[in-house]
């Protein structure tokens, strides 16, 4: 049986949140390491930084998956008129699919740093 495209989507979505909830266990996870290095002389510790580098390619990551997104539901646009469908563009699903594509990346990162510091403690 194939599932819809709604249903996939709430999946999706669900998933991504559940993600998303994990960030402020990761902060409080690395606030400690964040502080053990804070007496070093470098202006960032190795954690601090990373923790920037996350953010800043999960955000830009997330940003070019929001306008392609934004652009393939553009280039649908036409064929969903002529079929007698509501322009992806009109109905809220264009930008539905956009942010879900926006915070994919910083779901993954979120995930992926709960993993990691998970295994350091």
């Amino acid at each position: 049986m194939r599932e819809t495209g709604k249903s996939r989507r709430t999946r999706e979505a669900a998933s991504i949140s559940g993600d998303l909830m994990l960030a402020p266990l990761v902060a409080m996870m690395r606030l400690p390491l964040m502080a053990m290095d804070g007496g070093s002389r470098q202006p960032w510790s190795t954690e601090t930084a990373r923790a920037v580098n996350e953010k800043t390619a999960a955000m830009a990551e997330g940003a070019f998956a929001a306008q392609m997104s934004f652009l393939q539901s553009a280039s649908r646009f036409w064929p969903e008129v002529f079929s007698g469908r509501t322009p992806s563009l009109f109905n809220g699903v264009a930008a539905e699919r956009s942010i879900s594509a926006a915070l994919k990346p910083a779901s993954r990162a979120v995930k992926a740093n709960f993993r990691r510091m998970s295994n350091k403690t």
